[in-house]
């Protein structure tokens, strides 16, 4: 009768385990499907081409945030400061673009000022040896007093009238696909590789997972770190470009609270907030659940305050399985 037990307890510990290596394979995809099977059971149009292409329209800006905060997790680090630096990017371009710079000039240098200013909080946090945390709060509040400063609070409008690039990134579209989920794809496809298949990839890693071994291996540590905050600089004032874009104006308080949507699909896509683990794709799955649990929940008529309450669960329980497939 023991035996009889032992073996049944034995094909359950088997069971289980299975069922949780599945999970930690494909539970967001999972959890993906899951949610566009229901939303779509409520609503049929939820699953239209025309809807389809809307929530990557409406994804791409977040996304290309969150593809910047992936790298600076995965090394241990975060970066609040995403959401000011796509503010003072977009109002930065339009700024100049009122001044008469043509968009095509206007746009590298916007860029390369994300780039700068990734560096800026990369260098406090690899050289000073200062928390990531406090150095990217810090600088958040920096950057959002320089969006008021050199716009007095007041938004710049009609940018894209002076602008056919930047018309051409919101309203433009190649093959029926707009530019924006393009650019998205596109960056998605080149940091995979970076990522993966790269001796800089496989350096983020190892500091993410361990940064004293990692630097007694001869890894450059300072260096790689101030490089994926460059990376996620320039994420954000890419993203910034897209939103202004959209808009057509530059907005004072563009990008409030991004960077806590960000945070939350890389979460969601399963990367360790202690770093050194966790995949760039898990983050698009990421991006992508939190963009069909916002249409969708539009969709279906959802006040928008339930919506708060209905995101912020669906963040904690991908945390806590997070957590227990880790185990």
């Amino acid at each position: 009768m023991q035996k009889v037990e032992s073996v049944y307890e034995k094909r359950g510990l088997v069971s289980s385990l299975k069922i949780g290596s599945v999970y930690k394979k494909f539970g967001t995809i999972i959890v993906l499907l899951a949610l566009m099977m229901i939303i779509s059971i409520m609503n049929p149009k939820f699953l239209t081409m025309y809807n389809i292409l809307n929530i990557f329209r409406q994804v791409s800006i977040n996304g290309l945030i969150a593809f910047g905060m992936t790298f600076v997790i995965l090394t241990g680090g975060i970066d609040l400061s995403v959401g000011a630096i796509l503010g003072l990017a977009g109002m930065l371009l339009g700024l100049m673009i009122a001044a008469g710079t043509p968009d095509i000039i206007a746009i590298p240098v916007v860029l390369i000022m994300g780039a700068l200013l990734g560096w800026f909080n990369g260098a406090l946090v690899s050289k000073l040896k200062l928390q990531a945390f406090i150095v990217t709060l810090a600088t958040m509040t920096m950057f959002r007093g320089i969006i008021m400063i050199v716009s007095d609070g007041i938004p710049v409008m009609e940018v894209t009238a002076k602008a056919p690039v930047l018309d051409f990134f919101s309203q433009g579209a190649v093959l029926g696909i707009p530019v924006p989920m393009i650019i998205f794809v596109l960056l998605l496809l080149i940091l995979l590789v970076l990522l993966q298949n790269t001796v800089f990839g496989r350096r983020v890693y190892a500091i993410g997972g361990n940064e004293e071994v990692a630097r007694l291996s001869s890894i450059p540590t300072n260096r790689i770190k101030t490089l994926v905050y460059v990376i996620s600089g320039v994420m954000s004032a890419l993203a910034g470009i897209i939103l202004t874009s959209r808009l057509s104006s530059s907005q004072p308080t563009a990008g409030s609270g991004f960077e806590l949507d960000a945070i939350a699909a890389v979460v969601i896509g399963g990367t360790s907030l202690a770093g050194g683990r966790g995949r760039l794709f898990g983050t698009f799955i990421g991006v992508l659940i939190i963009g069909v649990l916002n249409n969708g929940l539009n969709i279906i008529g959802v006040s928008a305050f339930y919506q708060q309450f209905i995101k912020g669960l669906v963040i904690l329980l991908a945390v806590i399985l997070d957590r227990k497939s880790s185990r």
